[in-house]
């Protein structure tokens, strides 16, 4: 039998969790400027080697990052504005409804109306001086050329759903319902003119964001990035590439992804994402997975593979099933797809998220793809019977979590525990009847696992109303944000500490783990 092969995780190293829309920002959402220089200065003070964000893919209905309409393009809400403005393509006055908007969440409703605005008047002022360049970042003309591939569909795509009304692109005219090449040459002017407003974005987006990647990695901190196992049926993915799908004649799935009945649901889950024709990317040797993966690594340092264990079976589920029970469980494309991904991508470092109710097979699948799998904390508790997820069971090929972005916050969780195990974890933790995130931190950190990672609320040891999401419910979700004077009370009060533990649990990434001794230096 074929030995699997080691992960790519052989240093000990701390990050921490923030999606961008959480950062201080002028504009009512945390952007790509200088809060989130600032940010990084910070985790660089710290030691922390890694900062990992949610996916940044432009959001639609719900502001879910796990819902986008493009898996390649990014969020026009994090571009820094105020960067626009001094190059003269914005006011003072056009930004003033964004500068007024909240700064301690994001007012989604608010930034939609206003924010698009500000846009396209930006986009209409550059078009009108006829230049190819602004604000330094580089040739637009040889942005398009170098992203057409995905650039001209996804900005059409934008552009012909503003043009129908905002819906779905299987309810448009057939006419506009299959891309193709040769489709923007059919479009109404200004359909034309809305898809190069797109283009002008995605090309400050990108700029932007190479700048920010640049600037972290001076000064030693990488990012992780999130990628979806399933994409949106109403995205530009799904539109320009309907072969990768299990789509009938009209583009309308024949079947969606979700999750079987469980302990938490009786239902199950109704994701509604489109399934992959599997036997199809296998006939092309997976190349458009291998495309998206590639085009992910040239965005991060690390990307977390989200629902890792659709790659070895996944639930299938009718289209127009009201709900998840009537699915069966599939086989993926297992092993087979990730030997592709290796040898297209030899220097691939990818975390899979592999969490939730999860058997063996998929325990030697993770194995025999060499890729490290996640373990949380509060996952020890209530949840799993065997504790896999309690520190002293971690395995050093693994990333250690306080929480995720769909867990409550640590100092939330320590709040609410039942009274059958509250006393036990408060022994483990050694945490004296505080309900503080603080000895939850050090224990990760303690952890053997090489990689750990703490979301900012955290750190901040904030309650459960600073939660991220809550799985299942539909308000209130991505919107909380950290203001300025908090990460600078943090800093003072908290950051040495940090820095401490980081150096004292061998966590400054800088020194390869070995599993044997070396003699005392000079003998």
């Amino acid at each position: 039998m074929e030995a699997p092969p080691p992960t790519w995780l052989h240093t000990r190293a701390a990050g921490v969790l923030a999606h961008l829309s959480s950062l201080p920002g002028d504009y009512g959402i945390g952007n790509l400027g200088p809060g989130a220089r600032a940010f990084v200065d910070l985790l660089a003070e710290a030691g922390v080697r890694y900062w990992q964000i949610c996916p940044i893919g432009p959001t639609g209905y719900g502001d879910s990052p796990y819902q986008t309409f493009s898996g390649r393009a990014g969020n026009p809400y994090f571009i820094d504005l105020g960067e626009l403005q001094a190059g003269g393509l914005l006011t003072a006055e056009e930004l003033a409804p964004l500068r007024a908007l909240p700064a301690d969440r994001v007012d989604y409703g608010r930034l939609y109306a206003h924010l698009w605005v500000a846009l396209a008047q930006a986009s209409d002022r550059f078009a009108a001086l006829g230049a190819d360049a602004c604000c330094g970042f580089g040739s637009l003309a040889g942005f398009r050329a170098a992203n057409a591939s995905w650039l001209e569909p996804f900005a059409d795509f934008m552009a012909l759903k503003a043009h129908c009304g905002g819906r779905a692109w299987t309810t448009w005219p057939a006419a506009f319902r299959r891309w193709s090449p040769a489709l923007r040459a059919t479009l109404p002017a200004d359909v034309r003119r809305e898809a190069g407003r797109h283009e002008f974005y995605q090309y400050v987006f990108f700029a932007q964001w190479d700048r920010l990647r640049r600037y972290a990695a001076a000064r030693g901190v990488g990012i992780i990035g999130d990628v979806p196992i399933f994409v949106a049926l109403d995205s530009a993915d799904t539109w320009q590439n309907r072969a990768v799908f299990q789509l009938d004649a009209e583009g309308q799935p024949l079947a969606v992804a979700g999750v079987p009945p469980d302990y938490f649901s009786a239902l199950g889950q109704l994701w509604g994402n489109p399934l992959y024709d599997w036997a199809h990317l296998r006939g092309t040797g997976f190349a458009w997975w291998i495309d998206r993966l590639r085009a992910a690594f040239e965005l991060y340092d690390i990307i977390r593979l989200d629902h890792f264990r659709g790659f070895d079976t996944y639930w299938e589920i009718p289209a127009g099933a009201p709900d998840a029970r009537t699915g069966q469980w599939r086989c993926g494309p297992g092993v087979e797809f990730f030997r592709a991904v290796r040898t297209a991508i030899p220097e691939a470092k990818i975390i899979a998220e592999d969490l939730g109710y999860i058997g063996p097979a998929v325990v030697d699948l993770r194995r025999a793809a060499g890729l490290p799998g996640m373990k949380v904390v509060q996952f020890a508790y209530g949840h799993d019977a065997n504790n896999a997820n309690l520190p002293h069971f971690y395995p050093p090929e693994s990333v250690a979590y306080t929480g995720t972005h769909d867990n409550t916050t640590a100092r939330g969780w320590l709040e609410s525990l039942p009274p059958a195990y509250a006393a036990q974890v408060d022994e483990y933790f050694q945490l004296g009847g505080s309900r503080s995130a603080w000895p939850v931190i050090r224990a990760t950190l303690a952890s053997v696992s090489r990689l750990a990672v703490v979301p900012l609320q955290d750190l901040l040891d904030l309650p459960a109303a600073a939660t991220f999401n809550r799985p299942g419910t539909q308000d209130g979700n991505w919107q909380w944000r950290v203001e300025t004077p908090a990460l600078h009370r943090w800093r003072e009060e908290k950051l040495a500490a940090l820095a401490h533990w980081i150096r004292l649990f061998d966590r400054t990434g800088g020194r390869p783990v070995r599993d044997y001794s070396e003699p005392p230096a000079g003998q």
